[in-house]
């Protein structure tokens, strides 16, 4: 148990802990705020002695070198008592106070990390292998917090502060970043940092992961290749994301790949990818740029595909009349728990737009641009898999219809909790299969379970 769970044991309220060993814990916990403080003040000091303008313009390990000689001066001149072990925590974390985001740099340097979610400035927890756990890092105080929050918004361009109280951002390798401070956030800044690693995940990954198999693999290759336009469906932390970074490396680099994103995050590898990033308002409440703003400037870029990282607004409208205007093989995400209400979500966005088009002109404009919607889901084992793959097949009355190609059947749990299950064929003969035919990716392609509904 860590030194900082034990502390949260030791609060007279939680009764966890013996009256005789109360003094130790309030002991420990007095230390804990000495070396917070001392921590604070090293900082203090170090930025008072050198000139951070010009220390930023050396290579790192170089501008580290010379933190490291400041900082142990300052420890001889002011003699603290600490060992070997203690000194170099101390400089270390004092160099994370100074290059980097305090705290959190452990956890960001920690690989198997892939959600950090900061509480308060005394709560953090983290997400590994799809669970959630509770750390012992903490921040000084609430105005230390609020420090790390905003050097991340500054660095691309954005602010948080009482009239501005939440943000979306990222950080330089794409890990994307929301923030909430008060009188939003009730129990001090709450900060949520979605992980992205430094090289992204590969369909292999995926079969590796269990997210899919080859042989949906293949299908999902197929699909992207044969410019099909397809939305991946899910929910928060479902993976939507990283699925749609991995299904864009089938483009082929001969094409123009524009990306339209809230908070830039997509790793596309392909060599003619341009990036759109909307921007808030500034100070004087102009200058806002949204998604909806940026697919119709899109139009006029001449792409060859247009992917949007998640639609979520009036943006929708636009985005299904760029893929029935000639630019198909687009790509998006949405939040909904099923095909069905992803497409149910698609008309309400459209309805956002303002467009006063009527229910049978929306779901009309929805069956002729979306062909594929893949349903990705974070089961209750930490597995991020795909649940359903769907076609729509056009319309029924004023009903779109969609029939479900693939489904995840579930047979069971191993003695570890992991879900047992696979990817099953309906049966039902996909309306795409003659397109994947007459562009010849077919040929030479062998899917075993898909021969016998390819036959019919």
């Amino acid at each position: 148990m860590s030194l900082r769970e034990r502390l949260k044991q030791s609060q007279p309220e939680s009764g966890g802990v013996k009256p005789e060993e109360k003094e130790l814990f309030q002991y420990l916990k007095k230390q804990m705020q000495e070396y917070q403080d001392l921590k604070a003040k090293m900082h203090q000091e170090l930025i008072q002695r050198i000139d951070l303008s010009s220390l930023f313009k050396l290579e790192r390990d170089k501008a580290r070198e010379e933190i490291r000689k400041i900082l142990e001066a300052l420890l001889n001149e002011k003699k603290v008592p600490l060992n070997r072990a203690e000194e170099k925590k101390l400089l270390q974390e004092v160099e994370d106070e100074t290059f980097g985001l305090g705290p959190l740099e452990p956890l960001l340097a920690d690989s198997t990390v892939s959600d950090i979610l900061v509480n308060n400035a005394k709560q953090v927890f983290v997400e590994r292998f799809g669970k959630l756990e509770l750390t012992d890092i903490v921040f000084r105080d609430e105005a230390h917090l609020r420090q790390i929050i905003e050097r991340i918004v500054s660095r691309v361009g954005r602010r948080i502060d009482e009239s501005m109280p939440m943000v979306d951002a990222r950080l330089p390798d794409g890990s994307r970043v929301n923030a909430i401070i008060p009188p939003l956030a009730l129990n001090g800044s709450s900060l949520s940092i979605r992980r992205f690693r430094k090289d992204p995940l590969k369909i292999r990954d995926l079969v590796q992961l269990e997210t899919i198999n080859e042989e949906m693999a293949k299908i999902l290759e197929l699909i992207v290749k044969a410019r099909f336009n397809i939305i991946i469906s899910g929910g928060t932390g479902s993976g939507k994301t990283t699925l749609l970074n991995v299904l864009s490396g089938f483009i082929p680099n001969t094409e123009r790949i524009l990306t339209i994103e809230d908070a830039a995050e997509l790793q596309l590898q392909q060599r003619h990818v341009v990036r759109l990033e909307t921007r808030p308002e500034n100070v004087e409440g102009k200058g806002e740029y949204k998604q909806r703003d940026l697919v119709r400037n899109a139009l006029r870029m001449r792409p060859d595909r247009i992917i949007v990282g998640e639609v979520r607004g009036a943006e929708a409208l636009d985005m299904l009349q760029a893929m029935n205007t000639g630019h198909d093989g687009s790509l998006t995400t949405i939040h909904a728990n099923s095909p069905r209400d992803a497409i149910y979500r698609l008309e309400t966005m459209i309805l956002m737009a303002e467009s006063n088009m009527v229910e049978w002109a929306i779901n009309r404009q929805i069956a002729s641009a979306i062909n594929v919607i893949v349903q990705i889901s974070r089961m209750s084992d930490g597995v991020r898999r795909m649940i359903s793959l769907s076609e729509i097949t056009g319309m029924e009355g004023n009903v779109i219809s969609m029939q479900e190609i693939v489904v995840f059947k579930r047979k069971g749990l191993t003695t570890d909790h992991r879900i047992i299950g696979e990817f099953k064929f309906t049966g039902i003969r996909p309306r795409f299969l003659d397109q994947l035919k007459t562009s010849g990716l077919l040929e030479g392609v062998h899917l075993p379970s898909f021969e016998e509904v390819i036959r019919r």
